[in-house]
């Protein structure tokens, strides 16, 4: 359950930085880019995690050489936090040299909106090539349980870090990795490019020449160059693989939607999608693999469809109503779900399927009216 509530804290400190820049900064909030976030690779980069962590601690019981196993306890603790960061540092770096390893990192920097979220925005592949930098901990002997734990320390600063509120950290400055330091290595500015790989402390970018300050005479420009704005899943997850195989293409041009779904929709469904995501973490045990299976399967569809509907892409809408009309209905009786929770977040889904049916067909005979005006002929 801890798992839950962690991530149930995550999604209000997201939303509440949000609420915090659009009434102090007066910034309108780009919610499109804010769910794809959330929801870029978490279901599926969760069982890639795992299979992290299984892989990792089989090195530990088969092949380690335990040359921590005499090590007093807090020694172990110090000596993981430091080289996981170290490790990191390195897996950071040589994903922006190598263009394999950029396509699985891209996804994290096509973000244009410094915010918390953009924190959790990261590859479906992120965890299979982060592996192998942090494998050589196992051989060294780090136990598994402390490797979760300095991991999960790191990555919690590291959310910390892509907040856009804190502009200023002190002396802290110094020492760790502070959203400025971090906001840098988001710039696509070229004083800033290839700048500030480390994760928690400074120190290894200073050491290998790497660290950059932000210029108050350069305000940092966050994304990746020639970046085409993508919400669809599948595609912003994989397509930076097709593009090392195919040649460079002109952009294509600008087609009128075929539908327009209001922002509040995108959101709520990608909140409600986070919420079944949170009871898909809480089952544990209790679920039958079969349900399990079903579950994860809703969610994810549902993900994708979510990405197709902020697209105004017909499949994402045809997607999303078969997830939330058939398949989820459908799961709820044959598996005898009794969850009052999940229960009632699909009566609340089906309910927001209707409005979004209802909200696209009064926006087509808008974009319909429109596109056949005399003024666009």
């Amino acid at each position: 359950m801890s798992l839950v509530y962690a991530n149930a804290l995550l999604i209000v400190l997201v939303l509440l930085e949000l609420i915090i820049i659009h009434f102090k900064k007066k910034d309108n909030i780009p919610w499109r880019e804010i769910i794809f976030n959330l929801n870029s690779g978490h279901i599926l980069m969760w069982v890639l995690r795992g299979l992290e962590v299984s892989a990792f601690y089989l090195v530990t019981q088969y092949w380690s050489f335990n040359l921590l196993q005499d090590w007093p306890l807090v020694l172990i603790w110090i000596f993981t936090l430091i080289t996981w960061d170290f490790c990191f540092y390195w897996l950071h770096r040589i994903h922006h040299k190598y263009r394999f390893l950029w396509a699985i990192h891209v996804v994290h920097h096509e973000g244009e909106h410094f915010s918390l979220s953009l924190g959790i925005r990261n590859s479906w592949y992120s965890s299979l090539s982060s592996f192998p930098f942090f494998v050589i901990l196992a051989f060294i002997g780090v136990p598994v349980e402390v490797y979760l734990a300095a991991s999960s320390i790191h990555y919690i600063i590291q959310f910390y870090n892509h907040n856009s509120l804190v502009k200023n950290s002190g002396f802290l400055e110094k020492i760790l990795i502070t959203p400025s330091h971090h906001l840098v290595h988001h710039g696509l500015n070229p004083e800033y490019i290839d700048r500030n790989f480390g994760g928690t402390f400074i120190i290894w970018d200073k050491l290998f020449g790497t660290f950059q300050p932000q210029l108050s005479s350069t305000p940092v420009v966050c994304g990746v160059k020639e970046y085409q704005e993508n919400f669809e899943i599948v595609s912003a997850n994989n397509l930076p693989f097709l593009k090392l195989f195919k040649p460079k293409q002109e952009k294509p041009g600008t087609d009128v939607p075929h539908y327009k779904v209001s922002n509040f929709l995108i959101l709520s469904a990608g909140i409600l999608l986070f919420a079944m995501l949170l009871v898909y973490v809480s089952i544990e045990n209790s679920w039958t693999a079969t349900q399990k299976i079903q579950l994860f399967s809703i969610i994810f569809l549902g993900t994708i469809a979510n990405g197709g509907i902020s697209e105004n892409k017909f499949w994402g809408l045809a997607l999303w109503l078969f997830c939330f009309l058939i398949f989820a209905p459908f799961f709820t009786f044959s598996q005898s779900i009794s969850s009052p929770i999940l229960i009632s977040l699909f009566a609340v889904i089906i309910l927001h399927s209707v409005i979004l049916l209802f909200n696209i067909k009064r926006n087509r005979k808008k974009i319909i009216r429109t596109s056949s005006s005399p003024n666009n002929q």
